[in-house]
């Protein structure tokens, strides 16, 4: 990467992570501090804690569209400013209705696909994928800070304070695309990245992909209803006061994140997709389960959040990959598009179905609703076909007809390792899926060689 592409790489994950950490961090915490706010009653604390998940799933899509016509900068200023006017609603509200409507105003910024697709104009198709996994990762240090700094955060300055400390992130990040994030010289739409509307048909006739958007609808699911009732278990059950759940919270990500790592080796490097994917839905819901009869005990809680956590992070980790690796090549940006719409309603249907459930039955029957989420989608996946070994490379072939490009995919698809080939004249760009251990990287190399020439 060059410089430039390094530093556009940094500066939007840096942007994301300021963006999800405003997210994430009431969620450790929001459902114990909320039951002293006026009106608060079990069904509106959940739904306050994912309100963003529908206005998100709305917006993200017609985001994206509008960053195509109006620019990504523009765009990404006001998603970030609707989502500092959520943080300032709901750090003013004195009541849980204002906070579910700040809630859902932070949603409306869907800017998440904007930054994508931001990061598509700002580096070479060859080195798009190293940017995506810096934005990856940000994601998962997001997620991981919120766990220890929301309890420590809400117990110096309250829940109004943590409000206020989310609408600063979001002026930061505004900020930071004025000062630091680089403009494109030029936009222009990226297959790889962003949504085509006339393509949804076939995305969404596609088994396979529908598979994968269960599952981090599910995935999401369990992740918002089991936070709308944990805080209470660590609190009212165990004892254990708000200011110290990260001294639990810590030590179990931090074995989690270690412990994933075989796993993710198994299922890449030996090819065990499959067995490991299954493998590790069954390990959420048997974790779910287990809070349902082992709920009340400190080091039974902290074994099972470790299996949760082991296996919610392996599969947030895997999903997204297999449907880069399931996905027609050209039509990459749609799925995932589809995909992210799917998460952000599972968060929604997680908060809001969870609040329900422990209003009316309590916190085990909580537990039981993820475990449920967790053995239909095993049951569904249980059918998927292994998905295959490949990657997605992007390889820029410059000015070509209609003609040529037809010409060049099937020669593309003639090399050993090339699983798939779209070669499209309108974007001046190959879409391969390739198998790295079989690829004739030689012949590769030669063919763009005698195009170049």
């Amino acid at each position: 990467m060059t410089r430039a592409e390094l530093r556009a790489s940094l500066s939007l994950a840096a942007l994301y992570l300021l963006r999800m950490l405003g997210m994430f961090l009431i969620l450790p915490v929001f459902s114990v501090f909320a039951r002293d706010l006026p009106g608060a009653t079990p069904e509106l604390v959940g739904l306050a804690i994912s309100a963003y998940g529908l206005t998100q799933a709305v917006f993200q899509i017609p985001f994206g569209l509008w960053s195509d016509r109006y620019g990504r900068k523009p765009l990404i200023v006001l998603g970030l400013a609707l989502f500092a006017l959520g943080g300032a609603l709901a750090a003013l509200s004195d009541s849980i209705f204002g906070i579910i409507a700040g809630r859902a105003l932070q949603g409306a910024g869907a800017v998440a696909g904007v930054i994508m697709a931001l990061a598509a104009d700002l580096t070479r198709e060859e080195h798009r994928t190293k940017a995506m996994a810096l934005i990856g990762i940000s994601i998962g240090f997001s997620f991981a800070l919120s766990m220890v700094a929301g309890p420590v955060l809400s117990t110096w300055m309250g829940l109004t304070g943590l409000f206020w400390v989310i609408t600063a992130l979001a002026l930061l990040g505004i900020a930071l695309v004025f000062t630091v994030v680089p403009t494109p010289v030029v936009t222009r739409f990226h297959r790889d990245t962003e949504v085509q509307t006339a393509s949804f048909g076939t995305v969404l006739a596609h088994p396979e992909l529908l598979r994968l958007d269960f599952g981090i609808f599910s995935l999401h699911l369990i992740l918002t209803a089991t936070f709308v009732v944990l805080p209470v278990l660590l609190k009212d059950r165990l004892g254990l006061p708000t200011a110290d759940h990260w001294h639990l919270y810590l030590p179990v990500f931090a074995l989690a994140l270690v412990s994933m790592v075989p796993f993710v080796i198994l299922a890449e490097k030996y090819r065990k997709m499959k067995p490991v994917f299954l493998a590790f839905i069954a390990l959420v819901a048997a974790a779910d389960l287990g809070f349902v009869w082992l709920g009340g005990n400190f080091w039974a809680v902290f074994g099972l959040l470790y299996v949760f956590f082991t296996g919610f992070n392996l599969l947030e980790a895997t999903l997204p990959s297999m449907i880069s690796k399931i996905a027609p090549p050209d039509l990459k940006g749609t799925a995932m598009g589809v995909y992210s719409t799917a998460q952000f309603l599972g968060a929604f249907a997680g908060g809001a179905g969870a609040g329900w459930i422990h209003g009316r039955y309590g916190i085990t029957a909580v537990f039981l609703y993820c475990a449920a989420a967790a053995l239909l989608w095993l049951g569904l996946a249980l059918g998927m076909k292994p998905p295959r070994h490949v990657s997605s490379l992007l390889i820029n072939v410059g000015g070509l007809d209609r003609e040529q490009a037809a010409r060049l995919s099937a020669r593309l698809r003639q090399i050993p390792g090339v699983a798939e080939a779209v070669v499209l004249a309108e974007d001046g760009v190959a879409y391969l899926k390739v198998d790295k251990h079989r690829l004739d990287q030689a012949a590769l190399t030669a063919l763009f060689q005698d195009l170049a020439a």
